[in-house]
C-alpha cells in the first residue's frame, strides 16, 4: 500500500488549513506543524484528521514531511571556488 503525507490527504480533501483547524478545534499553525512533521503528533488528533480526510490510518506517513518526499531544507549546494 502506498502512503501520502497528512498535508496531501488534506489537499486531496479540498480542505484548507483554516478548515481542518476550526474542524478539530486546533490552530491552523498546529495543524501545519504536524504537517511539517507529524513524528510527536498526539495520537487522539491523528485519529481526528484521518477520518476527516476519509483515508485509512496505515495510508498516512507519519513522520518529516522532507524526508517523505527526500528534500532536506538544510542542504546547502557546495560552491565551486577557484
Amino acid at each position: 500500500m502506498y502512503q501520502i503525507t497528512l498535508r496531501a490527504a488534506r489537499v486531496n480533501r479540498g480542505m484548507t488549513l483554516e478548515k481542518v483547524a476550526k474542524e478539530v478545534k486546533r490552530s491552523a499553525k498546529t495543524i501545519s506543524k504536524y504537517e511539517e512533521d507529524s513524528t510527536k503528533i498526539p495520537r487522539g488528533l491523528f485519529l481526528l484528521l484521518v477520518k476527516l480526510y476519509d483515508v485509512p490510518e496505515s495510508m498516512v506517513y507519519c513522520g518529516k514531511e522532507s524526508v517523505f518526499i527526500g528534500f532536506n531544507r538544510n542542504y546547502r549546494k557546495k560552491r565551486n571556488v577557484s
